[in-house]
């Protein structure tokens, strides 16, 4: 049996990256359909030089996979069961690859401001959230199919481009386990999430406690790291509570591929804990819950 041309049928796309794979398939589908008498025609096809298309046949003579007879180029039964094989593989290999794909050809997305049916839309991401403005401009387009209100659902189709989403960036905020019954704990977190936008996530008993007394922010304590690299994935920044302890375990979960931007700061201005003879003076930094 005769060796397969470079781009073997098991190796779908893959295969083409091999030196000349693609002009081996080209001119194997050029014999098959045009049956030439001459090399020219093929290297008209193929653009190349007959000089080239002339070391392509001798190559594939030799494999088995084409002659020249009765004063044509032609497949041998070997070359046209490989070149349907190859064919059919790579077809397999695409069709697989954009089964994989997600080709979205409409979407939905929040109007910012009153759209009707026809109006062209500029599609990108704010809050996390995709929205749709009137604009012939924009890295994403499409046309309105469905229109609404400001604020309201609408369908747009005929997309065009990508809309382009800069991952933000992940603040960890950590507590030292010595500031845990510091009786400034609260206020000094509630100053450090203040300016917190997007998500407030926590992790672990003590985080959560010191979060609920210091802030009325209604933090996020499961998945905590999930949750924040999925607000980084859509453009929104968030932040995570933990204690210094538990920094290592919480940044191994943030990692992985495409790991999203962190900043780990210390909790800012805590002070030492009070010796052991004034402890007792004054309310914890934690209270029990009720």
């Amino acid at each position: 049996m005769a060796d397969p041309p470079r781009a073997s049928p098991s190796s779908g796309l893959k295969g083409l990256r091999r030196s000349g794979a693609v002009t081996d398939l080209l001119f194997l589908e050029a014999c098959a359909t045009l049956e030439p008498t001459q090399l020219r025609p093929i290297a008209d096809v193929l653009g190349l030089t007959v000089q080239a298309v002339s070391h392509v046949f001798r190559s594939l003579r030799a494999r088995g996979w084409v002659a020249y007879r009765d004063g044509r180029y032609r497949l041998t039964l070997e070359g046209v069961a490989g070149l349907h094989e190859t064919l059919t593989g790579l077809g397999d290999d695409v069709r697989a690859r954009l089964g994989r794909l997600h080709v979205i050809r409409s979407t939905r997305a929040i109007a910012s401001g009153s759209l009707a049916a026809g109006d062209v839309v500029a599609l990108e991401i704010r809050d996390g959230l995709l929205t749709a403005r009137r604009a012939s401009g924009g890295a994403s387009r499409g046309r309105v199919v469905r229109g609404g209100r400001s604020g309201s659902l609408v369908e747009v189709g005929g997309l065009e481009g990508i809309v382009p989403i800069t991952p933000a960036t992940i603040r960890v905020t950590t507590i030292p386990e010595s500031a845990l019954f510091a009786p400034d704990l609260p206020s000094r977190l509630a100053r450090d999430l203040r300016a917190a936008r997007g998500p407030v996530a926590v992790v672990g008993l003590e985080a959560y406690l010191a979060v609920r007394h210091g802030t009325s922010i209604a933090a996020s304590r499961f998945a905590p790291a999930a949750v924040c690299r999925e607000a980084s994935r859509v453009g929104v920044p968030s932040t995570l509570v933990v204690l210094e302890r538990d920094l290592p375990r919480v940044l191994g979960e943030l990692a992985g591929p495409s790991p999203p931007p962190v900043e780990v700061l210390p909790l800012r201005g805590h002070r030492r804990p009070p010796s052991r003879r004034r402890r007792g003076r004054g309310r914890p930094g934690i209270q029990p819950l009720a």
